[in-house]
């Protein structure tokens, strides 16, 4: 009963992946090859530490530059954990949707559950928006950073849809949890609550 669920939900998430990797086209390529890159990112995560910088200071920033190290070095492993026990292949890498789903150049090794790119984004963009929603009201636009990393890699191919669910649903709970223990510790080491 439980494989025969199991496969029916895997079926279902291929079929959608097909689904949505036909609307794609030539034009708009360029676009989610540029968004699919961690590099092009960088501004985006500069000013995030920035506004942070501008509430904490030094000394409380390079807590929070300490702290946000290990909180993607965690999310990386973890994920490369998950993807080495599912080994579930990636679409590009698919022998029977070959020539079902729009080819790139890009074809990333390595395993599909969960996406990477989305759950350590969906991770980092949680933890920042609770660090600073009560000092910047626009924080919450920082969402749309995890949406578009994590559609780009169903656009391309190179994750299913339930890869990249999963990643945003886990990577927010994660999101939360960093940040209740990053407040347990910013009390304990400065003698006072993050405001």
């Amino acid at each position: 009963m439980e494989n025969s669920f199991l496969e029916s939900l895997l079926s279902k998430d291929k079929e959608l992946l097909v689904y949505l990797n036909s609307f794609g086209t030539e034009q708009w390529d360029p676009f989610w090859l540029f968004i699919t890159d961690q590099r092009h990112w960088i501004p985006v995560f500069l000013l995030v530490l920035i506004l942070a910088a501008r509430k904490l200071g030094t000394k409380k920033m390079f807590f929070l530059v300490l702290f946000l190290v290990v909180v993607v070095a965690f999310s990386d492993q973890f994920t490369n954990l998950i993807k080495n026990l599912t080994s579930r292949l990636r679409p590009c890498n698919t022998p029977d949707l070959k020539g079902v789903i729009r080819e790139f150049i890009y074809k990333p090794k390595g395993f599909s559950f969960w996406s990477g790119h989305a759950f350590v984004s969906t991770t980092f963009t949680t933890f920042m928006i609770l660090l600073l929603r009560r000092h910047y009201k626009y924080i919450y636009f920082l969402i749309f950073f995890p949406i578009l990393f994590g559609l780009s890699r169903i656009y391309l191919g190179v994750h299913f849809p339930i890869d990249v669910t999963t990643g945003y649903i886990v990577g927010f709970t994660t999101g939360c949890l960093f940040y209740k223990f990053f407040k347990y510790l910013y009390l304990r080491i400065f003698k006072e609550k993050y405001i």
